[in-house]
This record gives C-alpha cells, structure tokens and sequence, in this order.
C-alpha cells in the first residue's frame, strides 16, 4: 500500500489556504510534492470546504448581461411569401463565401461554374424568408393526424 500525499500538515495548510480564498492551482505549488490542482479540488470536496468559501483573491464581481437570443425574429409564413417578385432569382454569394446569417437557397447546377447562394439575410432556418415560405410548409393538421400523434390510433 502506498502513503497518502495528504499528511495532516498539508490538510491543516489547504485548510487555512483554502478558506483565506487561495485558488486551488495556488495551493497545489504551494503544498508541492506533485500535488495537482484537480487533487486539490478533490480534497476540498472530501473534506466538505466549498461551501461558504470567501471569493478567491483578486476576483472581481463579474457584471453579466443578460444571454441575448441569436436567432432572427420569426416571420410566419404567409407574411414572407409576399409575391412572385420578392423572390431572387440569383444569388448574391458562393459556397466558399457564404455567411452563417445569410440564406443559403442554391441557384443552379452544384456543379456549374454559375452555381451560387441567395446569400440574402436569413429569417427562419437557413433562409431568407421568401425562400423559406418555400422550403418550409405548414403541416396540414387533421383529426386523425392529431389522434395519430397522441398514440390514440
């Protein structure tokens, strides 16, 4: 069997160091020996010291705004079909310079050299909304499809 690394000296020292707020890498260099920070960290848990532990030396209160919703508004469908014209017939961009925000309806043979990408901004999915009222259509919804999906049939 092998000796613990953990003596009653270098407990009683993470002890005082952990609760003087030092961080756990810290306490590692400090009590030496190949001690590493995640064993330090497993220590402290075992022994039941991260709760009600001071904030670490040098941390700042860290003001964070709240998370901000990436995705595009929503547009209904029959809002952005709004006629055959606001559809593009040609793209603006190319595979190798299309952007993640901007709709990738394709505009010809993949393998021609014309081949492009509405590339116009996007609204719902990966396309802009006129393209997208064509990619995505509504399901029509029946009272045998919603007794169907409930496991009632």
């Amino acid at each position: 069997m092998t000796a613990s690394a953990w003596t009653e000296d270098r407990i009683d020292r993470l002890r005082t160091l952990w609760l003087e707020g030092h961080s756990a890498a810290r306490i590692a260099r400090e009590l030496g020996a190949g001690l590493t920070r995640s064993a330090v960290l497993g220590k402290v848990h075992r022994m039941g010291l991260s709760a009600g532990r001071p904030r670490p030396r040098g941390a700042s209160a860290v003001v964070r705004s709240p998370p901000r919703d990436r995705r595009p508004p929503f547009t209904p469908v029959s809002e952005a079909i709004a006629g055959p014209a606001a559809v593009p017939n040609q793209g603006r961009t190319t595979l190798l310079s299309v952007r993640r925000c901007e709709c990738r309806w394709p505009f010809g043979d993949p393998k021609a050299e014309g081949f492009s990408l509405c590339g116009r901004p996007v609204e719902r999915g990966a396309f802009c909304g006129p393209h997208a009222a064509v990619a995505y259509r509504p399901v029509r919804q029946t009272p045998e499809s919603l007794e169907a999906l409930a496991g009632l049939h």
